[in-house]
């Protein structure tokens, strides 16, 4: 993982993506302006694990570039691709919700960048917008991925 500064186009494109990222959808222009100085872009290698299932949560993630992959562990070392997420799509947000460790695991499944919200300013924007808050809340319970059912 690499902090990599974020110029104008991509802070151009990360505006447009969190006006499309659900919960980013109830916040004003003016909400919106005081979370993206917060927001930092990493860049990881083809492979890279972002976090682990299981970790606590310490950030919500917005994919820039390239792609990530879900993954549940079914093994002590094993593990299932559950989802694969793109340029747009976010993750993180339930083990920041929910207070508990994060459902699985997220490798980079080529060159990709994130764009990173850590923990304090994601609650922040939740405490600002009860809306938000509201509305994240239900996707993270839509996006949960259930751990009980880790048949091989």
């Amino acid at each position: 993982m690499k902090k990599i500064e974020i110029g104008a186009d991509a802070l151009g494109l990360l505006a447009n993506m969190l006006r499309k990222v659900e919960f980013f959808t109830p916040l004003t222009v003016g909400q919106l302006d005081r979370v993206l100085p917060s927001i930092m872009l990493y860049s990881y290698d083809k492979g890279e694990t972002v976090f682990s299932q299981g970790q606590k949560g310490d950030a919500f993630y917005i994919v820039h570039q390239g792609s990530v992959e879900i993954r549940l562990r079914r093994w002590l070392v094993l593990s299932k691709k559950v989802a694969t997420l793109r340029a747009g799509d976010f993750l993180g947000e339930t083990a920041l919700i929910s207070d508990e460790p994060r459902n699985a695991g997220v490798v980079c499944a080529e060159p990709t960048s994130l764009f990173t919200l850590v923990a304090d300013d994601f609650k922040f924007v939740l405490r600002e917008n009860p809306a938000a808050a509201a509305e994240m809340k239900r996707i993270a319970a839509r996006r949960t991925f259930d751990t009980s059912h880790q048949a091989p």
